[in-house]
């Protein structure tokens, strides 16, 4: 079964992860299908970016995304329907 989870990279104290896919029963800095974003916290606001078409297409294949990445692609899909609607509004 595959999931969509984060994966740890960053030094010590300072957190940052990748969005990936990978076999749910594999370890969290173990091996991956693909890299679908970054996930980087320690930025105020937190920095989400994803490729959203390839998050689409893992989850039509069957991959369940985890509470916690669940939450980050609300944020992102949040985010960018704002920046389109500010875009329309400015082009307007």
């Amino acid at each position: 079964m595959l999931a969509i989870r984060l994966m740890r990279t960053g030094a010590k104290k300072r957190p940052s992860y990748r969005i990936v896919v990978k076999e749910k029963q594999s370890k969290r800095d173990g091996s991956f299908l693909e890299n679908l974003g970054t996930y980087d916290p320690t930025r105020q606001p937190a920095e989400i970016k994803l490729k959203a078409d390839r998050v689409r297409y893992w989850i039509e294949r069957g991959a369940q995304p985890t509470d916690t990445v669940r939450q980050l692609i609300k944020q992102a899909a949040k985010a960018e329907s704002a920046a389109s609607e500010s875009q329309a509004e400015a082009a307007a």
